[in-house]
């Protein structure tokens, strides 16, 4: 039976990276249940403590996830995951995002307008790509 996973990615903010993310890449930010959540704390599963507001919703502190508009059939979810400690060195894996169509140099601007970091530019035979680094420095790469 084969597996399935969700992509985790530690941040400082997972709700600003979610938030970025998911306007990065055309997904959806998933909604957290604010009833659900307060029930959690209602019958003492959680505290006040493991909330925050964001956007004037009450949603966990400790993470957020984006999905796919065609939902997680079509790709893993992709969680980001609040940790104590900036990053302070390169990734070990990263995100390859392909692009369908359109201009990578005009998406790499609308990134960088956004808060994206290029990098540099990668090339292999007849295949090209951008490295660029998220707000928090998380590194991707965006080609056709």
């Amino acid at each position: 039976m084969p597996y399935t996973f969700q992509v985790t990615i530690d941040c400082r903010d997972p709700h600003r990276l979610a938030d970025w993310w998911a306007d990065a890449l055309g997904w959806e930010v998933s909604h957290q249940d604010p009833s659900f959540i307060r029930k959690m704390i209602e019958e003492g599963h959680a505290s006040e403590s493991d909330t925050t507001t964001h956007n004037g919703e009450l949603v966990w502190k400790e993470g957020a996830a984006i999905v796919h508009p065609d939902g997680v059939e079509r790709a893993p979810r992709v969680y980001f995951q609040r940790v104590p400690e900036r990053k302070v060195s390169k990734n070990r894996i990263h995100l390859d995002v392909r692009m369908g169509s359109g201009s990578v140099a005009e998406v790499v601007e609308r990134l960088k307008s956004a808060g994206a970091t290029v990098l540099h530019e990668g090339s292999q035979g007849p295949h090209t790509w951008t490295t660029l680094a998220d707000p928090e420095g998380n590194e991707f790469c965006l080609s056709h």
